[in-house]
């Protein structure tokens, strides 16, 4: 089979592998669409040592099943691979299992490739009417909701009458503005420095756009809930600063470095900070039953490429030369 494969740092290429083999309890799924995320560019930037070369990456998947029983059905991928029996996973935090895996970190390959395997339970059949570029965005807004759903558990107020701003507007950020609107929120404000990005935020949903820093940015102490979508020291600084009083932070960036939370104010303040990882098994289902709906609005923020042609895609990502959130990558 063909996939891209992850060979050093800024290296990728599109080459010949053998087809994986589904072992006891797997499936081996036919890969109609996949997404590159934000792990994936870190890995590429060899700022990953989970990735390490040479790595098939990828993630975010949807597909037919080739084999067995169940054969033809179609799916998207849960690709967060759990034990089933720790405490976390009886107790449905399925995402904080010590024995998690993901596919595209050892020992699992990923789904840039026309074929992949995965757990039978990690699979979620989807409707005919679904395109598999849609139901490759199960598992990003999967982030994104359960970001948001954690953070409400902790806010102060209704989600309703608060403000909420998010950190980044790439597929996470602009996937949790749409969980924010999905879930109540009216007053929602998205900063991104990129202005195509800007543009397409504000193309996919009504909400206030602003570049950070610029005379459009809320003001200090002024939001209720801040969804930190790239975990930058930039970011988690102004995370500190627009943050209410008794207000709340979800951590869900994770891009290398430490610094930049105001922890004075924070203690001050009795500001909540929440870290966000993946999502649970239910998460992931609701998501899907939502996108099954159309509930998540205008999907224009994604854009289509053919995997061949993968290499330039994670060039143009890296150049910001994109407006779009979310490239999904067609085998």
């Amino acid at each position: 089979m063909k996939a891209l494969m992850y060979l050093g740092p800024g290296t990728l290429e599109y080459r010949e592998v053998p087809v994986p083999v589904a072992g006891p309890g797997e499936l081996l799924v036919k890969v109609e669409a996949v997404g590159i995320c934000g792990s994936d560019m870190h890995a590429y930037h060899g700022h990953d040592e989970r990735r390490p070369p040479p790595l098939v990456l990828g993630h975010e998947a949807a597909g037919v099943i080739a084999e067995g029983p169940r054969r033809g059905l179609r799916v998207t991928i849960n690709p967060l691979v759990t034990c089933g029996h720790c405490e976390y996973c009886v107790a449905g935090d399925t995402h904080l299992c010590g024995q998690r895996q993901i596919i595209s970190m050892p020992p699992r390959p990923g789904a840039f490739g026309d074929y992949v395997t995965i757990p039978e339970r990690n699979v979620v059949v989807i409707p005919d009417a679904m395109p598999f570029n849609v139901a490759a965005l199960a598992e990003p807004l999967a982030v994104s909701w359960h970001a948001v759903r954690i953070g409400v558990e902790v806010l102060r107020r209704p989600l309703a009458v608060a403000s909420c701003c998010v950190l980044g507007g790439g597929a996470i950020g602009l996937g949790a503005a749409l969980v924010l609107r999905r879930f109540g929120a009216h007053d929602i404000h998205l900063g991104e420095p990129n202005e195509s990005r800007r543009a397409t935020a504000t193309a996919a949903l009504p909400l206030s756009v602003y570049a950070p820093g610029g005379a459009d940015e809320p003001s200090s102490g002024s939001m209720d809930f801040v969804i930190d979508a790239v975990g930058a020291k930039a970011t988690r600084e102004a995370a500190s600063r627009l943050v209410k009083p008794g207000g709340v932070i979800v951590h869900a960036g994770l891009l290398p470095g430490l610094d930049g939370f105001d922890v004075r104010r924070i203690t001050l303040q009795e500001i909540t900070v929440r870290g966000t990882y993946c999502y649970t098994h239910s998460d992931f289902r609701d998501v899907v039953d939502t996108l099954a709906t159309g509930g998540f609005g205008n999907l224009n923020w994604v854009a289509q490429m053919p995997l061949r042609e993968g290499p330039l895609a994670f060039s143009d990502i890296d150049k910001g030369s994109l407006a779009a959130a979310k490239i999904i990558l067609i085998p």
